[in-house]
C-alpha cells in the first residue's frame, strides 16, 4: 500500500532513521541540502529592485527536484523537516516553491532530537512555514553575497587574482592580525618575586610569597618588584627576624559545574580535549544528530541538534539524567532539585542544549558501533551534560598571612573534600590550573615558624597569547561576531586561502598575504572590518526574525554606506600588483637596482627591465626592516625528464625544486620525498604514514593519502596496538621533562609508559 504522507528532510541519514519511527504511512525523502543558490558565475542580487535574489537550482539537483514532485503527488500531508535552524527554514521554503505551495497539504516541523518520541510529536504538532525566520536568512546571505562579490574583484584587481573578503571571515582576519601585531609589539619587562619556604610545629613545610612591602602591594601589575638590587634589598632587610602566623582564614569553596554544551563551547572543548578542528567537530556531531546504525536496533539519532546557543534542556530530559545520577553515583552527587542556567543575553532559545537524546545510550553501550573520534566526541557531550546536573565540589580553603618586619607574605592551600561534578567531568582549559595547590599544615594564629630558605626569583612579562582555534572562537562568540553555526566554516576559510596558517603549537598566525588584506580592507571599508559593526548587523538580523526589524529597509541602510565605500576603493585602494618599492641591491645580470615586488607567493625582488631581464631573487627583511637577499641554495641535480640542471624555486607551500627549462620542461618533485614508515593509517586503514615536515620544516607524520585522509601527528607513530583500549598504534614522545614516553594515540585513552633513554 503506497504511503499516504511524505516527509522531506536534509539528508538520507536522517531518512534512513525517520522512515523507521514513522512508519508504512510516510514516505520520507532527502533534498541532500539545497537544492537553490545564487549563482557562481555573477552577483545574483538586482540592487535596483529592492535586493531581490536570482535564485537558481543547483548544479546536479534537478533530478532530486523531480524526484520530490513525483513523491509528492498524491499525498495527503506533506511535512518539511530540515534542520530546525535559519538555513533549515531558507531550504524548507525552496522545497515549497519547487513543489508547489498547497497550504492546506503543506507543514513545517521542527525535530530536535531524531527521536521515536521526539519525531511523533513533531509531526502530530505541525507548524507553518516561518516567514521572519526565512527573511533573515536570506538577508544573510544576501548581505554575504553583496560583500564577497563586491569587493573580492577589488582585490584581484589590486593585489592577484583568487582571493576573497567575506562579512564575517575579513573580520576574523583581522583580529588575528591584530594579535600578532600585540605579540610583535610587545616588550618583555624583567620583575621578581619573593618566596618563602616555611615549617611550622606540624608538618607538611610549605610555601608562602611576598603580596606586601612598606604598605605596597606587590603582586599587581603596577606595583612589581622590578630588578634584583630591589629585591636584594628586601631579603636583607628580614634576615634574622622571627617569623609567626599573624593570621589564618578558613572557609569552604564550592566549584559548580559547567553547562551543557552549546555550538560554540562544544567546537572550544573538542579543540581543547580532543584536537579536533571546528569542523570536523560539526561534521561528526552531524552525523550523531542524524542517526547512527546500532546493529540490531538499526539507526539512532545520539544527540539533539548541534547547532545552539541554548542552555536550555527540557523536563524530561533533565528527569532521565536525575535519575541515571541517582542510580549511578548515588544521592549525594544528585542536587535537591535540577539544575538550571542562565541564558546568555540574545541568545535564540529554540533550540535545547547539546545533550545525549536518551540515557539509555551510554557511551560505552554504542562504542563498538561508533569510530574512534565519534565516540571520543558523544562520550564529551555526554559527560559535559550529566555532569552539568551533579552537585558541586567542595574544597577546603586556608590562607596564612604572615608579617614579618614591613613584608606580609601569604601562603594558600586547598584541599578536595568532595568531587562532586569533578568525579565526571572538568571543564578543559586554565580552570583546572585552580587544583593545582597544595594543602596546608594545621596552624593558628600566634604559632612560630622556622625559615627553611629565602629564595628570589626572576620573572618577564610576557606577550598577549595567539588565538588557537578554540581561543578564537571564544573571542567571535563573545563579540557576538558570526553565528555559532559558521564559525567551523569560517576558520575552514581562512586557513584554506592561507590568510593564516597554523604554527608548530596549533596557534593561528597571519600570513604576509592575510597582513595585506586586512591592512588594505581596513582602509577601504571600515565599516565591514568593524568588530562592532560586524555585531550590530547579527543584531539586525536577529530583530529580523523576531519581527521587529524589516529585511528590505535594513539592507538599504547597510548598502546606502557600503556603495559609497565601494566606489572609494575602486579608485583610491593601494594597487599593491603595479607597485614597485626601489631597493639599493643591484641585479646581478644587468645591473639595475631591483625593486620589491608582490606576486602570488608574497614579496620578491625583481629586476624592473623586466621583460628584457627576468631575473628575481627571495629576500628577507633584517632587524630594522631593510631588504637582504635571501641565500641560494645550491642543486647539484638533473632533471629526470630532459637531463637539465634543477633549480630550487618557492611557493606557497614552501620550497620546491623546478627545471630550469621550465617553461618548456616543467617537471617538478619536492625537496625531500617523505619518508614512508611502513605503517597502516590508524583512521582510513588504506594508506600508510610518512615522516613530513611542515612549512616551518618541523617533522610530523601524516597519511600518505592526503587531502583524502587528513589523519597527522606530531609524535612518532609505532606500529604497536594500545593493550588497554586496542587501538591500531601508539606514539612516541620524547621531552626533557618527562624523558621518552609512549601512550595510546586515541586521545581518550590513558594508557601511558615510561621508555629508558
Amino acid at each position: 500500500m503506497a504511503a499516504k504522507n511524505l516527509v522531506i528532510v536534509e539528508s538520507p541519514a536522517k531518512a534512513r532513521t525517520l522512515a523507521r519511527y514513522l512508519g508504512r504511512d510516510f514516505q520520507v525523502e532527502a533534498s541532500v541540502g539545497h537544492i537553490v543558490d545564487l549563482p557562481k558565475s555573477k552577483l545574483g542580487v538586482n540592487i535596483e529592485k529592492g535586493f531581490v535574489p536570482d535564485f537558481h537550482v543547483i548544479q546536479g539537483k534537478k533530478k532530486i527536484i523531480e524526484a520530490l514532485r513525483r513523491a509528492a503527488k498524491g499525498k495527503e500531508q506533506i511535512y518539511l523537516a530540515s534542520d530546525p535552524d535559519r538555513e533549515g527554514e531558507a531550504i524548507a521554503w525552496h522545497i515549497a516553491d519547487q513543489i508547489g505551495r498547497d497550504h492546506h497539504r503543506l507543514h513545517r516541523v521542527l525535530i530536535n532530537e531524531i527521536t521515536r518520541k521526539a519525531v511523533q510529536e513533531a509531526i502530530a504538532h505541525p507548524q507553518k512555514l516561518d516567514r521572519k525566520k526565512f527573511e533573515a536568512q536570506i538577508a544573510r546571505r544576501i548581505l554575504d553575497r553583496l560583500v564577497g562579490y563586491q569587493i573580492s574583484p577589488i582585490l584581484w584587481k589590486k593585489v592577484r587574482r583568487g582571493l576573497s573578503a567575506g562579512r564575517v571571515q575579513s573580520v576574523t582576519v583581522r583580529l588575528v592580525c591584530e594579535r600578532e601585531k600585540a605579540v610583535r609589539a610587545f616588550v618583555s619587562q624583567e620583575y621578581w618575586s619573593l618566596s618563602a619556604l616555611l615549617e611550622g610545629r606540624v608538618g607538611p613545610s610549605f610555601e608562602a610569597r611576598l603580596i606586601e612591602w612598606q604598605g605596597e602591594k606587590v603582586d599587581q601589575k603596577k606595583s612589581r618588584i622590578e630588578d634584583e638590587a630591589a629585591i636584594r634589598k628586601i631579603v636583607g632587610a628580614l634576615e634574622g627576624l622571627p617569623w609567626a602566623v599573624s593570621q589564618v582564614e578558613k572557609k569552604e569553596r564550592r566549584r559548580f559545574p559547567t553547562p551543557p554544551f552549546v555550538t560554540s563551547k562544544l567546537q572550544q572543548e573538542a579543540a581543547r580535549k580532543l584536537g579536533f578542528q571546528p569542523q570536523r567537530t560539526m561534521q561528526i556531531a552531524q552525523r550523531l544528530y542524524e542517526g547512527v546504525e546500532l546493529g540490531p536496533e538499526g539507526s539512532v539519532g545520539l544527540i539533539t541538534y548541534m547547532r545552539t546557543d541554548s542552555t536550555r534542556v527540557s523536563a524530561d530530559a533533565l528527569g532521565e539524567a536525575r535519575r541515571f545520577i541517582h542510580d549511578q553515583y548515588g544521592e549525594k552527587y544528585l542536587p535537591e532539585k535540577p539544575v538550571t542556567y542562565r541564558a546568555k543575553k540574545g541568545v535564540q532559545d529554540a533550540h535545547e542544549a547539546i545533550r545525549p537524546t536518551s540515557m539509555e545510550y551510554a557511551p560505552e553501550r554504542v562504542r563498538k558501533y561508533l569510530r574512534r573520534d565519534a565516540f571520543a566526541l558523544y562520550s564529551l557531550i555526554w559527560e559535559r551534560f550529566v555532569a552539568s546536573q551533579m552537585t558541586p565540589a567542595l574544597f577546603d580553603q586556608t590562607a596564612f598571612d604572615i608579617r614579618v618586619g614591613e613584608a606580609l607574605f601569604r601562603a594558600t592551600g586547598q584541599q578536595l573534600k568532595f568531587d562532586g561534578f569533578m568525579r565526571l567531568y572538568v571543564e578543559g582549559g586554565d580552570e583546572a590550573e585552580e587544583e593545582k595547590e597544595g594543602t596546608l599544615p594545621d596552624l593558628a594564629a600566634g604559632d612560630l615558624l622556622k625559615l627553611l630558605s629565602l629564595d628570589p626569583h626572576q620573572h618577564f612579562t610576557q606577550p598577549p597569547p595567539r588565538f588557537t582555534q578554540a581561543s578564537l572562537i571564544k573571542e567571535l562568540d563573545e563579540k557576538g561576531i558570526g553565528r555559532p553555526s559558521t564559525y567551523a566554516v569560517i576558520l575552514s576559510n581562512i586557513l584554506d586561502r592561507e590568510y593564516v596558517v597554523l604554527d608548530e603549537k596549533k596557534c593561528l598566525v597571519p600570513t604576509e598575504l592575510g597582513v595585506l588584506v586586512t591592512e588594505l580592507l581596513v582602509n577601504s571599508f571600515p565599516d565591514i572590518l568593524n568588530v562592532e559593526f560586524t555585531a550590530g548587523m547579527e543584531g539586525i538580523l536577529d530583530k529580523v526574525e523576531e519581527g521587529k526589524e524589516d529585511w528590505l529597509k535594513a539592507m538599504k541602510r547597510f548598502y546606502a554606506s557600503f556603495s559609497r565605500d565601494l566606489k572609494k576603493a575602486e579608485a583610491q585602494m593601494r594597487d599593491v600588483k603595479r607597485e614597485e618599492v626601489p631597493t639599493e641591491i643591484p641585479c646581478d645580470k644587468c645591473g639595475a637596482m631591483m625593486v620589491v615586488k608582490w606576486g602570488r607567493n608574497g614579496e620578491f625582488l625583481a629586476c624592473p627591465r623586466y621583460p628584457e631581464c627576468k631575473n628575481t631573487k627571495n629576500f628577507t627583511r633584517g632587524a630594522s626592516g631593510e631588504v637582504q637577499v635571501a641565500d641560494e641554495i645550491e642543486v647539484s641535480e638533473v632533471c629526470e625528464e630532459c637531463g637539465r640542471p634543477m633549480q630550487l624555486r618557492w611557493s606557497k607551500y614552501g620550497q620546491f625544486l623546478g627545471c630550469s627549462g621550465y617553461p618548456e620542461c616543467k617537471n617538478i618533485r619536492p625537496l625531500i620525498k617523505p619518508k614512508d614508515l611502513g605503517i597502516r593509517c590508524p583512521d582510513c586503514q588504506q594508506g600508510n604514514l610518512q615522516e613530513k615536515k611542515s612549512r616551518r620544516r618541523k617533522i610530523f607524520y601524516g597519511c600518505e593519502r592526503y587531502p583524502e585522509c587528513q589523519f597527522a601527528t606530531w609524535d612518532r607513530p609505532v606500529a604497536e596496538a594500545c593493550p588497554q583500549c586496542g587501538a591500531p598504534i601508539l606514539v612516541e614522545k620524547v621531552t626533557r621533562r618527562a624523558g621518552r614516553v609512549r601512550r595510546c594515540h586515541n586521545k581518550t585513552c590513558d594508557y601511558k609508559v615510561q621508555l629508558a633513554e
